[in-house]
């Protein structure tokens, strides 16, 4: 029976989402396979349903919902409750069978949404008790602190505790509290923990594209999906002269003003435009759209500034977008790390892991290692350096690293060419105010004593300080001197910068640990039911037995560093004694070096990959070997195997490839790939701080 944990709300609203959406990053951490519920639905594609469901990647077979309120109705009008109930169970058990935990999510308490005819229950805290307990699911209260007083916020947690009472009890939540209060809350209420989870505007802003369907508005300029994603933080209505105006104009208002106020239109392009302000959007009413002229000038500035009209004036339209709120989706990564970041500052992780009681899964699904990595980062912050500051896709991942609190990170490049790059893409990394360090190497004071440093390492190949000082400017060598010099714990490139220019600089500056003859690199494939590590396809061309060997034990120790149990297979067309010739030949050799200086190492070569992985295969071809069929740890015996068999299972197979992580460096630099997603430069800047860390 899969563990199943009930998060229900005490009234309409709460933010039960942004809960829902914590509890089920804990158990994606634990086990294979989640899912998650609702007993009551309003619409066939449920939000909460639909936005753990696509975040978690889970099986239509594992996320669903059981009655819609209208039928509900229909039911509790002919007096059958226990018929109600027991639709909910039957549907529940079908999603259950598919799961090793189910996150179920109550009733909306009449959310305003409600339409005729729906189910209405006199006692919905009480409808919400019973199926916890129907479900066999602990009861995980939210009180919604949006508004309230402390002391009106602690009167709610102490009546939720109570209301429940003889029911089992995880914890008691209080979300969407101001900052001021957050301190102020008990910690526990009679053994139960209390959790406060603050209110963040960049969950609870509503974007500029829900703004534009709430009005029914027409786009005219700035409608890309980047542009349209921007946060919307608060509202500035445009009828003052424009000095006056420009007083009020700050980072993510909205600016409505009437359609031929042309010189409020230019201030706001202009403001935004020169950093004054990053504005979300401008709104333009009256149905009046602006001259010709006036969209030709504004089109001249370079930056993509939401531009929308409505017909409405403008205090209908803001009385239409007053107490709009952001919904958390799926498609929003920034809302979804946002709200998980928000959860995860809030919780102690470890004492409510423990108290949902799940036992973790043995094997380790792609899912629960790229969470594990994001947790483990998160315990331990260390200062990253991205040189290419500028990359858009660079940006976004280090917008999501802050909100989830992965890492600190220092951005390289022109500081105003990052900050404008900023603006135009909406984007909040905390620039000024505790959050990404900006730096410019050709400007920076450190660029003269990292011009010394570098001339001196490199004088026996005839480096001059004033050649040094050229080549400190650029942007990977800086960066590099940077974790050289302790000002940055580790580096990651490659986005837009081939793998050489990453690691050229790592082996001239860095250099390799002690007792490490080779530096090497992994790739963590991540496939359908487990991680394997594959070593080395991206840096050795063709090692030698004594390299290879290197490689296998520092692919091992990664391997156990990120909790993959390290069982080695050193690759070759051979198994066992079964071929012959100087491949073969090389990797017994590097097989039996393994063995002498690592005993304690499980290790299997000369081993044919089917063998290594496949137990049915390694039954015939090598019984009885603790590695064989079950290898964790794949050594290839060159550059060009290892390569080209990673990118074949990559893409033949859909898995996820993350890396090349390179080992045997004194500091981590670590490489991407020129396609590399937000994703990839995510798990692989964990990666590198864990690195860092360790």
């Amino acid at each position: 029976m899969a563990r199943s944990v009930y998060v229900t709300g005490l009234d309409a609203g709460g933010g039960k989402s942004t809960i829902a959406l914590g509890v089920a990053e804990l158990l994606s951490r634990r086990v294979r396979r989640i899912g998650v519920f609702r007993p009551f639905t309003r619409k066939v594609d449920d939000p909460i349903v639909t936005l753990v469901r696509n975040h978690y990647a889970i099986s239509p077979m594992a996320a669903g919902t059981g009655v819609t309120y209208a039928e509900a109705a229909l039911m509790l009008g002919r007096g059958q409750q226990d018929a109600v109930v027991g639709l909910i169970l039957e549907r529940f058990h079908e999603i259950e069978r598919n799961c090793d935990a189910v996150v179920v999510v109550g009733t909306d308490f009449g959310a305003p949404d409600g339409g005729e005819g729906e189910a209405t229950f006199p006692d919905e805290l009480g409808m919400n008790i019973r199926l916890a307990g129907e479900l066999g699911a602990p009861l995980l209260p939210v009180v919604d602190g949006d508004g309230r007083t402390t002391q009106e916020i602690d009167a709610a947690l102490r009546a939720a505790q109570q209301a429940v009472l003889g029911h089992p009890l995880i914890a008691l939540f209080a979300n969407r509290v101001s900052a001021e209060q957050m301190s102020s809350l008990p910690a526990v209420i009679d053994g139960t923990p209390v959790y406060a989870v603050p209110r963040i505007a960049a969950v609870s802003a509503p974007t500029v594209a829900e703004v534009v369907q709430v009005l029914g508005a027409t786009p005219l300029l700035g409608t890309s999906p980047q542009a349209l994603d921007r946060d919307v933080l608060h509202i500035v209505v445009g009828g003052a002269t424009v000095p006056t105006f420009l007083d009020h104009v700050s980072d993510g208002c909205l600016v409505i003003t009437p359609g031929d106020r042309a010189d409020l239109i230019v201030a706001s392009m202009a403001a935004h435009s020169s950093g004054l302000a990053s504005i979300a959007g401008l709104i333009l009413t009256l149905g009046i759209e602006p001259d010709p002229r006036v969209v030709a000038l504004i089109g001249r500035f370079r930056a993509e500034l939401p531009v929308i009209s409505v017909r409405d004036d403008s205090f209908e339209t803001v009385s239409r977008l007053t107490g709009l709120e952001g919904a958390l989706k799926a498609d929003n990564p920034r809302k979804v790390n946002a709200a998980l970041g928000a959860f995860e500052a809030s919780v102690d992780v470890p004492e409510l892991t423990s108290r949902l009681d799940v036992t973790r899964s043995e094997r380790v699904t792609p899912l629960m290692f790229e969470y594990e990595l994001i947790e483990r980062a998160r315990a331990d912050l260390r200062q990253v350096v991205l040189p290419e500051g500028t990359e858009e896709r660079v940006l976004r991942a280090a917008e999501q690293l802050l909100r989830r609190g992965v890492c600190e990170l220092t951005l390289l490049g022109p500081v105003d060419v990052i900050e404008e790059r900023v603006r135009d893409l909406g984007l909040d990394l905390g620039l000024g105010d505790g959050g990404a360090r900006l730096v410019d190497p050709v400007t920076s004071p450190w660029r003269t004593e990292f011009a010394g440093t570098y001339a001196k390492l490199r004088e026996h190949k005839g480096m001059t300080l004033e050649k040094a000082y050229d080549q400190v400017s650029d942007v990977n060598y800086f960066g590099t001197l940077m974790v050289n010099s302790g000002r940055a714990d580790a580096m990651v490139s490659g986005c837009v910068h081939p793998t050489a220019d990453t690691i050229r600089p790592a082996f001239e500056i860095i250099k390799t640990a002690s007792g490490v003859s080779i530096a090497s690199s992994v790739f963590f494939m991540c496939l359908a039911d487990r991680v394997l590590v594959y070593g080395d396809c991206a840096i050795n061309p063709d090692p030698n037995p004594e390299q290879l060997a290197d490689i296998a034990i520092s692919s091992a120790e990664t391997a156990a560093r990120f909790g993959v149990e390290p069982r080695v297979a050193m690759l070759s067309y051979s198994t066992g004694g079964s071929g012959f010739g100087a491949d073969v030949d090389k990797v017994a050799a590097a097989t039996k070096l393994v063995r002498e200086r690592r005993p304690d190492l499980p290790v299997e070569g000369p081993i044919q990959y089917d063998a290594a992985v496949d137990p049915s295969v390694a039954a015939t071809k090598l019984p009885g070997s603790e590695v064989a069929g079950h290898a964790t740890v794949l050594i290839f015996p060159d550059l060009n195997t290892g390569n080209n068999t990673y990118k074949a299972v990559q893409r033949s197979a859909g898995a996820v490839a993350v890396g090349p992580v390179m080992q045997g460096l004194r500091k981590p630099v670590n490489d991407l790939s020129r396609g590399a997603t937000v994703r990839d430069i995510i798990s692989t800047v964990a990666i590198t701080a864990i690195q860092a860390a360790s």
